[in-house]
């Protein structure tokens, strides 16, 4: 009887000793774990927050800037900045929202297109004074990148004379069919709604024999523009956050009117006649049922 009591003794001390080793373990993984997950978090956290939108510098890109053309294209500089620094509080403010694509449609593809367009009137307004500038719609796309992208140019616009690109995006070619009331809604027919946008042809008047071939090729373009958003609609059914319509195509095609419709009215008005007024404001397109 007395030699048993130390045997047992000594299997209570090794199963107690095996427990202890194994909750030790147990904590010691959980530990390293939770270290893991909480550095990867802090990681992707880290990773998002240092994101920011980069765009091409554009004021080196410029020609000798006319004195009668300076003060609109230091205006049109200094929107540059602006678009940028609102997409970039975009940024910081949509983390988390809509799918893997979402920066790309609704942000970074509003901004080109914002930025295109006002890359248009710089060139337009140093071109009614001297040669226009070729090839400035390359500097309108922006990317992703870490740190902050001046980007934009933030206005002196001195012109030091910078060497233009090489190649100016040629002008969109069309039937001369006017884009209609949306009624028309191309491919987007797939679909239960399509998007319809007003009609501009009607609404421009009479346009002078020698813009006649500029008119036809940009309001043909805003037919282009309708189908494709169309197109855009019935594939992407389903994708993105309940904004992803209005912030990936809807805004988008607004502001490739804008510049189209712009364009338009630059066209009438060089030629001595007086623009229509009121364009802008049927840039704008809504989702109708279909």
């Amino acid at each position: 009887m007395s030699r048993g009591l130390p045997l047992l003794h000594r299997r209570r001390v090794l199963a107690a000793g095996a427990i202890g080793g194994i909750t030790c373990a147990a904590v010691a993984v959980g530990a390293a774990m939770a270290g893991q997950d909480g550095s990867g978090a802090s990681d992707k956290a880290s990773t998002k927050a240092a994101s920011t939108i980069s765009c091409p510098e554009v004021t080196g890109s410029l020609p000798e800037i006319p004195a009668q053309a300076k003060a609109e294209v230091d205006r049109n500089l200094a929107l540059l900045r602006t678009q940028l620094d609102e997409a970039n509080k975009r940024l910081a403010t949509s983390q988390g929202q809509g799918g893997p694509n979402f920066v790309r449609n609704a942000i970074l593809g509003p901004l080109k297109d914002k930025r295109k367009s006002t890359l248009d009137r710089i060139a337009i307004s140093i071109g009614r004074h001297a040669a226009k500038p070729q090839g400035l719609d390359a500097l309108a796309e922006c990317s992703l990148g870490a740190g902050t992208g001046t980007g934009a140019g933030s206005g002196s616009g001195s012109g030091a004379g910078g060497s233009a690109p090489a190649t100016a995006e040629p002008s969109a070619l069309g039937s001369g069919a006017e884009d209609g009331s949306g009624a028309d809604t191309g491919a987007g027919s797939g679909s239960a709604q399509s998007i319809s946008c007003p009609d501009v042809a009607s609404k421009i008047g009479a346009v002078p024999a020698a813009a006649r071939a500029e008119v036809d090729r940009n309001i043909a373009l805003l037919r282009t523009q309708l189908d494709e958003a169309n197109k855009r609609l019935a594939s992407s059914v389903g994708q993105g956050g309940p904004n992803f319509v209005r912030n990936a195509i809807l805004g988008p095609l607004k502001d490739k009117r804008a510049s189209t419709i712009d364009r338009i009215r630059i066209s009438i008005s060089r030629q001595g006649a007086t623009a229509p007024s009121g364009l802008d404001a049927l840039a704008g397109c809504s989702l109708a049922s279909g």
